[in-house]
Protein backbone atom coordinates (compact mmCIF):
# COMPACT_ATOMS: atom_id res chain seq x y z
CA UNK A 1 0.00 0.00 0.00
CA UNK A 2 3.02 2.21 1.01
CA UNK A 3 4.36 1.91 -2.63
CA UNK A 4 1.06 2.27 -4.21
CA UNK A 5 0.81 5.75 -1.96
CA UNK A 6 3.93 6.97 -3.27
CA UNK A 7 3.09 6.95 -6.41
CA UNK A 8 0.71 10.27 -6.10
CA UNK A 9 3.45 12.07 -4.16
CA UNK A 10 4.33 14.18 -6.72
CA UNK A 11 0.45 14.40 -7.76
CA UNK A 12 -1.41 18.19 -7.34
CA UNK A 13 -2.14 18.67 -3.88
CA UNK A 14 0.48 17.21 -2.06
CA UNK A 15 1.85 19.83 -0.51
CA UNK A 16 3.65 20.98 2.73
CA UNK A 17 3.19 19.49 5.56
CA UNK A 18 1.22 16.68 5.26
CA UNK A 19 2.47 16.04 1.59
CA UNK A 20 -0.03 13.46 -0.46
CA UNK A 21 -2.77 13.20 2.63
CA UNK A 22 -5.04 10.08 2.37
CA UNK A 23 -6.13 9.10 5.98
CA UNK A 24 -9.26 7.02 4.80
CA UNK A 25 -7.34 5.44 2.49
CA UNK A 26 -9.61 5.52 -0.21
CA UNK A 27 -6.65 5.33 -2.66
CA UNK A 28 -4.30 3.12 -1.15
CA UNK A 29 -4.78 0.69 -3.99
CA UNK A 30 -3.21 3.72 -6.39
CA UNK A 31 -5.67 3.56 -8.77
CA UNK A 32 -5.07 6.52 -10.70
CA UNK A 33 -8.82 6.75 -12.08
CA UNK A 34 -10.20 7.24 -8.91
CA UNK A 35 -7.57 9.65 -7.18
CA UNK A 36 -8.63 11.98 -10.49
CA UNK A 37 -12.40 11.02 -9.88
CA UNK A 38 -12.09 12.52 -6.26
CA UNK A 39 -9.99 15.38 -6.85
CA UNK A 40 -12.69 16.54 -9.82
CA UNK A 41 -15.46 16.29 -6.74
CA UNK A 42 -12.92 18.07 -4.33
CA UNK A 43 -12.27 20.90 -7.06
CA UNK A 44 -15.89 21.46 -7.95
CA UNK A 45 -16.84 21.36 -4.45
CA UNK A 46 -13.79 23.87 -3.02
CA UNK A 47 -15.75 26.19 -6.28
CA UNK A 48 -18.83 26.16 -4.81
CA UNK A 49 -17.61 26.73 -0.95
CA UNK A 50 -15.90 29.28 -2.64
CA UNK A 51 -19.09 30.85 -3.95
CA UNK A 52 -20.92 30.01 -0.92
CA UNK A 53 -18.31 32.02 1.76
CA UNK A 54 -18.01 34.70 -0.69
CA UNK A 55 -21.47 35.39 -0.93
CA UNK A 56 -22.52 34.73 3.19
CA UNK A 57 -20.10 37.10 3.66
CA UNK A 58 -20.98 40.07 1.29
CA UNK A 59 -24.73 39.60 2.43
CA UNK A 60 -24.05 39.82 6.06
CA UNK A 61 -22.02 43.08 4.63
CA UNK A 62 -25.50 44.60 3.82
CA UNK A 63 -24.67 44.13 0.16
CA UNK A 64 -27.96 42.50 -1.74
CA UNK A 65 -29.52 42.28 -4.98
CA UNK A 66 -31.86 45.62 -5.64
CA UNK A 67 -35.25 44.79 -6.37
CA UNK A 68 -37.95 42.46 -5.19
CA UNK A 69 -37.59 39.08 -4.64
CA UNK A 70 -41.29 38.18 -4.89
CA UNK A 71 -44.34 39.79 -6.35
CA UNK A 72 -45.54 40.50 -2.81
CA UNK A 73 -42.64 43.38 -3.05
CA UNK A 74 -40.58 41.65 -0.64
CA UNK A 75 -36.91 43.14 -1.03
CA UNK A 76 -34.09 41.19 -1.29
CA UNK A 77 -32.06 43.11 1.64
CA UNK A 78 -35.29 41.78 4.00
CA UNK A 79 -34.31 38.50 3.75
CA UNK A 80 -32.20 37.14 6.50
CA UNK A 81 -28.39 36.18 6.55
CA UNK A 82 -27.73 32.44 6.87
CA UNK A 83 -29.95 29.32 7.44
CA UNK A 84 -32.67 32.14 8.31
CA UNK A 85 -32.52 32.62 4.66
CA UNK A 86 -33.53 29.18 3.98
CA UNK A 87 -35.83 28.75 7.02
CA UNK A 88 -38.64 30.35 9.07
CA UNK A 89 -40.66 33.21 8.49
CA UNK A 90 -38.73 35.42 6.26
CA UNK A 91 -36.76 32.95 4.28
CA UNK A 92 -36.37 32.78 0.74
CA UNK A 93 -40.42 31.69 -1.01
CA UNK A 94 -40.21 28.06 -1.89
CA UNK A 95 -40.56 29.11 -5.25
CA UNK A 96 -37.41 30.62 -5.28
CA UNK A 97 -35.82 27.79 -3.84
CA UNK A 98 -36.79 25.82 -6.89
CA UNK A 99 -35.79 28.42 -9.06
CA UNK A 100 -32.49 28.03 -7.30
CA UNK A 101 -32.15 24.31 -7.45
CA UNK A 102 -33.67 24.32 -11.06
CA UNK A 103 -30.50 26.66 -12.19
CA UNK A 104 -28.18 24.89 -10.44
CA UNK A 105 -28.81 21.83 -11.91
CA UNK A 106 -28.88 23.69 -15.50
CA UNK A 107 -25.79 24.48 -14.65
CA UNK A 108 -24.41 21.17 -13.86
CA UNK A 109 -26.22 19.22 -16.78
CA UNK A 110 -25.20 21.58 -19.15
CA UNK A 111 -22.07 24.49 -18.58
CA UNK A 112 -19.99 23.23 -15.81
CA UNK A 113 -19.37 19.55 -17.00
CA UNK A 114 -16.33 18.10 -18.18
CA UNK A 115 -16.62 16.73 -21.42
CA UNK A 116 -14.70 13.68 -22.06
CA UNK A 117 -11.45 13.66 -23.91
CA UNK A 118 -11.66 17.03 -23.67
CA UNK A 119 -10.05 18.76 -20.63
CA UNK A 120 -6.26 18.71 -19.72
CA UNK A 121 -7.00 17.48 -16.34
CA UNK A 122 -10.06 16.47 -13.42
CA UNK A 123 -12.20 19.99 -13.60
CA UNK A 124 -11.11 21.68 -16.83
CA UNK A 125 -14.23 23.32 -17.94
CA UNK A 126 -13.12 25.25 -20.64
CA UNK A 127 -15.16 22.93 -22.60
CA UNK A 128 -18.43 25.70 -21.80
CA UNK A 129 -20.43 26.69 -24.89
CA UNK A 130 -18.77 29.79 -24.41
CA UNK A 131 -15.05 28.73 -24.98
CA UNK A 132 -13.89 31.09 -22.70
CA UNK A 133 -10.61 30.37 -21.36
CA UNK A 134 -9.26 33.34 -19.56
CA UNK A 135 -5.54 32.98 -21.36
CA UNK A 136 -4.48 29.63 -19.69
CA UNK A 137 -3.17 28.43 -23.12
CA UNK A 138 -0.29 31.13 -22.70
CA UNK A 139 0.77 30.02 -19.44
CA UNK A 140 3.87 27.75 -19.34
CA UNK A 141 3.07 24.05 -17.75
CA UNK A 142 4.60 25.20 -14.13
CA UNK A 143 2.31 28.29 -14.24
CA UNK A 144 -0.65 26.29 -14.88
CA UNK A 145 0.38 23.75 -12.06
CA UNK A 146 0.99 26.38 -9.69
CA UNK A 147 -2.74 28.08 -10.15
CA UNK A 148 -3.97 24.96 -10.04
CA UNK A 149 -2.83 24.29 -6.83
CA UNK A 150 -3.65 27.70 -5.46
CA UNK A 151 -7.10 27.02 -6.65
CA UNK A 152 -7.23 23.73 -4.86
CA UNK A 153 -5.88 25.04 -1.66
CA UNK A 154 -8.22 28.03 -1.81
CA UNK A 155 -11.11 25.37 -2.36
CA UNK A 156 -9.91 23.78 0.59
CA UNK A 157 -9.51 26.57 3.30
CA UNK A 158 -12.67 27.97 1.63
CA UNK A 159 -15.02 24.73 2.37
CA UNK A 160 -13.27 24.67 5.95
CA UNK A 161 -14.71 28.52 5.77
CA UNK A 162 -18.45 28.35 5.15
CA UNK A 163 -18.39 25.16 7.47
CA UNK A 164 -17.04 27.15 10.17
CA UNK A 165 -19.59 30.12 9.45
CA UNK A 166 -23.10 27.28 9.44
CA UNK A 167 -21.45 26.10 12.86
CA UNK A 168 -21.30 29.40 13.95
CA UNK A 169 -24.35 30.17 12.66
CA UNK A 170 -26.03 27.53 14.30
CA UNK A 171 -24.49 28.51 17.85
CA UNK A 172 -25.52 32.33 17.40
CA UNK A 173 -22.89 34.86 18.76
CA UNK A 174 -20.56 36.96 16.93
CA UNK A 175 -17.21 36.79 14.79
CA UNK A 176 -14.94 39.43 14.26
CA UNK A 177 -15.48 40.87 10.29
CA UNK A 178 -18.64 39.01 10.10
CA UNK A 179 -20.32 40.57 13.44
CA UNK A 180 -23.20 39.05 15.10
CA UNK A 181 -24.73 35.76 13.46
Amino acid sequence: ASTALRAFEDELGAQPPLGFFDPLGLVADGNEAKLNRLRYVEIKHGRIAMLAFLGNIITRAGVHLGGAIDLSGREFSDVPNGFAALYGPDAIPREGLLQIVLFIGWLELFVMRDVAGTGEFPGDFRNMPLGIDFGWDTFSEEQKFQKRAIELNQGRAAMMGILGLAVHDKLGGSLPIVGDL
